[in-house]
């Protein structure tokens, strides 16, 4: 089993890479290790994690209390930034998130673009909001016929990057040009 998230890992840790050219140790946020998803995705970023050579620890949360905690132990460790991987139970608490990035003064990653607009630093993944749009091609599909089990499973097509600056200037963080230059949207 794949998905966007597991297909991106290596890019996320690239992008942290480019912010911070001597970044060593990075943490990873998530709900756990014992969804098959999150398995994989540990996997692909211990892999890419390795090929870049920047040592990776897994924070678990899965609450509010787990992510103060997360990012305490995170700084103990003297983690030098943060990737979220994606998890149902953080989703709702991204602004949580985005404020102990602050609290601790670590950069943080996600691949929903609603973090960076919730006050994160940034985040690489797929346009959700393209996902509807493309639904309801496949709904009209349906409605004029098609068999849903011939159609065929698709991912998504547009990833985009979406930096918060006044979030970087928070954490005493300039960015790149050329991270800027790639940056899909800026948030001022």
């Amino acid at each position: 089993m794949t998905s966007i998230s597991t297909e991106h890992s290596r890019k996320r840790l690239e992008l942290l890479r480019e912010l911070l050219p001597r970044l060593s140790h990075v943490g990873i946020l998530g709900c756990g290790l014992n969804f098959p998803v999150s398995v994989q995705e540990w996997a692909e970023t211990k892999a890419a994690a390795e090929l870049l050579g920047v040592r990776v620890a897994f924070f678990k949360a899965r609450d509010d209390d787990g992510v103060e905690r997360a990012f305490g132990s995170a700084a103990k460790q003297r983690v030098q930034a943060i990737v979220g991987f994606d998890c149902a139970d953080l989703m709702s608490r991204l602004d949580l998130i985005a404020a102990f990035s602050l609290r601790y003064r670590l950069p943080v990653i996600y691949q929903f673009n609603e973090f960076p607009r919730l006050g994160g630093l940034m985040s690489y993944g797929p346009n959700l909001a393209d996902t509807p749009r493309r639904a309801a091609v496949y709904v009209d599909k349906i409605l004029k016929g098609a068999n849903p089990a011939d159609l065929p499973v698709q991912q998504p097509l547009k990833f985009e990057l979406v930096i918060n600056l006044k979030t970087a200037k928070a954490l005493g963080l300039t960015i790149p040009p050329a991270l800027l230059a790639r940056a899909d949207e800026l948030i001022q």
